[in-house]
């Protein structure tokens, strides 16, 4: 039995910081420019975004180490959630199909989400950041298992 958590990439977490980051900066700017030109107490809202965007480094990391995966014999362990912790099983007999997708910024980072879909819409599952060598070869071995055990039944 393999029950290891393994977890998405670090570049996942380096991925969410520059998202952001990049809107705290922005809605910085945005802020300053208008504190500039129409009312020097949007500067507090400058400020503010700045400071939020700080303020959320450490629930990054914190959402980043929920999320975790664990190859079993008969099913995939998957959990996430910082607040309201989820733990998904997903038989491999049950499993229809698994996409491997990537936006463009997971492309630039070279990660990859893999989804699991079942015949239970509720109980789709996702992982996300994994590499993309780690994504192609999860979404062979549980098209491999879901193959076995479907031919089981």
């Amino acid at each position: 039995m393999r029950d290891r958590w393994r977890h998405p990439s670090r570049r996942l977490l380096a991925l969410r910081r520059l998202e952001v980051g990049t809107v705290a900066l922005a809605a910085g700017i945005g802020f300053g420019v208008a504190a500039a030109v129409v009312n020097v107490w949007l500067a507090i809202g400058a400020a503010a975004a700045l400071v939020a965007g700080l303020a959320a480094q450490p629930y990054l990391q914190r959402r980043w180490a929920a999320w975790g995966y664990a190859e079993r014999d008969d099913d995939l362990l998957v959990r996430r959630g910082v607040m309201f912790s989820r733990l998904s099983v997903v038989p491999y007999g049950r499993m229809q199909f698994v996409d491997v997708t990537a936006g463009p910024l997971e492309r630039i980072f070279r990660l990859a989400t893999v989804r699991l879909h079942t015949a239970a819409a509720a109980s789709d599952a996702r992982i996300p950041g994994l590499e993309s060598a780690e994504a192609t070869r999860l979404r062979d071995r549980l098209a491999e298992l879901g193959e076995a055990q479907a031919a089981g039944i």
